[in-house]
């Protein structure tokens, strides 16, 4: 069994583990750490026992706090999924009808006759335009 050496709040200490989990062990002191030199800036110097006491503490509280935003994201995780499926097993919504208004027939003749002009006039000017 391997034994590590890790340091919380300054302090050396030599500690067993089970064969490849050593960089678990070590990522798991360093917070630990973190919280000790927290509690240590606050407070000052303390015992060994009490400061790994309260360290040990302030992490779980945080653990705590972070286990309780899972819990509410899982919970709005399945409200949303619980939604989609609702929405999915909804028929599909009839088709709407769309109208689309008919051009009058007045206005569709004035823009023939505009054209037929348009040409007459273009034949025009192609005329004198050739026997010049």
């Amino acid at each position: 069994m391997p034994e590590v050496e890790i340091t919380i709040g300054g302090r050396s200490f030599e500690v067993a583990c089970a064969a490849g989990e050593e960089d678990y062990l070590i990522a798991a002191a360093a917070m630990l750490d973190t919280e000790a030199g927290a509690l240590i800036q606050q407070v000052g110097r303390i015992p060994d026992a009490r400061m790994l006491l309260m360290a040990g503490l302030m992490l779980a509280d945080r653990t705590a706090g972070v286990e309780d935003k899972l819990r509410d994201a899982e919970a709005e995780a399945g409200r949303l999924r619980a939604e989609l499926e609702a929405l999915q097993s909804r028929p599909a919504p009839d088709p709407e009808k769309v109208e689309v208004p008919v051009i009058p027939a007045h206005v569709t003749e004035t823009l023939a006759e505009l054209a037929a002009r348009a040409e007459a006039l273009a034949d025009t000017v192609e005329e004198k335009a050739a026997g010049s």
